[in-house]
C-alpha cells in the first residue's frame, strides 16, 4: 500500500482511536491492520483508551501491539473515552473504530476522498457480509446491520461510531459525544449525528468503508440491545426533535413494514384461534404474500448470502423486530411527544 499521509497536512492527518474495556482478546485481531496502516503512513495514529479496565490486559495489549495507549482516570463508556483521545491528538480527522472491529485496511482511501470536499464533516461506513460469529443471531444482526447501510440514502442524518470518521475541529466544537446525557453506551453516536447535522455539516454513509465485526450474539442480546439501547433512546430523542427522522431504520418505508409485520402476526393469531374458519387460513395467507413482497429485497440478500433456510428464518425473527421496535416507538413517543412540543413551542 501507497503511503499517502505522511505529506499532509494537520487538517488531513487521520487518527484512529479505539475505545476498549476489558477488549484485549479483540485487539489481537482489530489492531494489526491498524497498526500496519499507521506504519505505512496512510493514518498518524492509533490511540487505544483503556477505559479503566480492571485487568491489565488490555493496556498490555495495545501496548505490546504497537498503539498509543492512553488509561481513562475512571470507567465513563466508550463515549467518554473517545471524547478523551480528541483532546490528545492534533490529527484533523478523528477515526473511530470500536475493539472489536476489524477494518478493511484498503478501505482508508476512501476517508480523504470523501473529506476532499469541505462541506462533509463526518463519514461512516459498513459492516461486511461475512461475520466470523457463526451462530443465527450474530449473522442475522451483522447481516442487518450490512443490509440497511447498503440501500440507505448516502446523505446521512446519524453518525456511526463504530467505524466512522468525524472532522477534528467540528467534534470539538460541538463538545464531542454527549456523555452526560448517555452516561451508557446507547445512541451517543447518532445524537452527535443530529448535532453535526443541524450545524450544518454533511454526513456521509460510504458502506464501501467496511469493516468486520467480531461480537457473537445471542438472541437475548439482540433484543435487549434493540429495546433497551436503541428503540428507547431513539424514540425519546427523535419525540424531542421538531423534524422525524428518515433514514436507515426509521425510515417511512421501514414504518410502513412494521405496520405490515404487526398485522401479519395478527392474521396468525386469527388463524390459530379458528374463529372465522377458512377465513382466518386465507387472510394469513394473504398477509404472508403482502409481507414477503414488502421485504422481498431483504429476503433476497439474507438468502443470497446465507441460503434459503437461513433467509426464511432471518424474515421470520425480522418480523419480531418491527414489532417489539414499533411497539417500543409507539410507547415512548405518546410519552414524550406532548411534553417536548409543549417545551419548544414556550421556547
Amino acid at each position: 500500500m501507497v503511503a499517502q499521509n505522511v505529506n499532509r497536512g494537520e487538517s488531513d492527518k487521520i487518527c484512529v482511536i479505539v475505545p476498549a474495556y476489558e477488549a484485549a482478546q479483540y485487539l489481537e485481531k482489530s489492531l494489526p491492520p491498524l497498526i500496519a496502516l499507521r506504519n505505512a503512513g496512510e493514518v498518524a495514529d492509533v490511540i487505544v483508551v483503556d477505559d479503566c479496565s480492571p485487568n491489565p490486559d488490555t493496556a498490555e495489549t495495545a501496548q505490546r501491539l504497537g498503539a498509543t495507549v492512553i488509561r481513562a482516570d475512571q470507567n465513563g463508556g466508550p463515549g467518554a473515552a473517545r471524547n478523551l483521545a480528541a483532546t490528545k491528538t492534533d490529527c484533523g480527522l478523528l477515526w473511530f473504530v470500536d475493539a472489536d472491529v476489524v477494518v478493511h485496511p484498503e478501505s482508508v482511501d476512501r476517508i480523504p476522498l470523501t473529506f476532499a470536499d469541505p462541506a462533509v464533516h463526518a463519514m461512516f461506513g459498513s459492516y461486511d457480509e461475512n461475520p466470523p460469529a457463526p451462530g443465527f443471531a450474530s449473522q442475522y444482526k451483522n447481516l442487518m446491520h450490512r443490509y440497511y447501510h447498503m440501500n440507505s440514502s448516502r446523505q446521512a442524518t446519524t453518525f456511526w461510531s463504530g467505524c466512522g470518521v468525524v472532522r477534528r475541529n467540528a467534534f470539538l466544537r460541538l463538545n464531542g459525544f454527549d456523555i452526560e446525557q448517555f452516561t451508557k453506551p446507547s445512541i451517543e453516536d447518532i445524537e452527535l449525528g443530529y448535532r453535526i447535522r443541524a450545524a450544518g455539516g454533511e454526513i456521509v454513509l460510504d458502506p464501501e468503508l467496511l469493516c468486520t465485526h467480531l461480537k457473537e450474539w445471542s438472541l437475548r442480546e439482540v433484543v435487549m440491545t434493540d429495546v433497551l439501547k436503541r428503540a428507547v433512546p431513539w424514540s425519546r430523542l427523535i419525540a424531542s426533535r421538531e423534524m422525524p427522522e428518515n433514514n436507515l431504520n426509521v425510515s417511512t418505508p421501514e414504518r410502513i413494514r412494521a405496520g405490515i409485520a404487526g398485522l401479519w402476526a395478527l392474521s396468525i393469531m386469527v388463524a390459530l384461534s379458528g374463529l372465522i374458519g377458512l377465513h382466518g387460513g386465507m387472510i394469513f395467507m394473504a398477509m404472508t404474500i403482502v409481507m414477503v413482497s414488502a421485504n422481498w429485497s431483504l429476503l433476497t440478500f439474507f438468502t443470497g448470502r446465507k441460503g434459503l433456510p437461513f433467509g426464511l428464518a432471518a424474515l421470520a425473527f425480522h418480523q419480531v423486530y418491527y414489532i417489539y421496535s414499533a411497539v417500543t416507538f409507539s410507547l415512548v413517543n405518546l410519552r414524550h411527544r406532548p411534553y417536548s412540543r409543549g417545551e419548544v413551542s414556550a421556547s
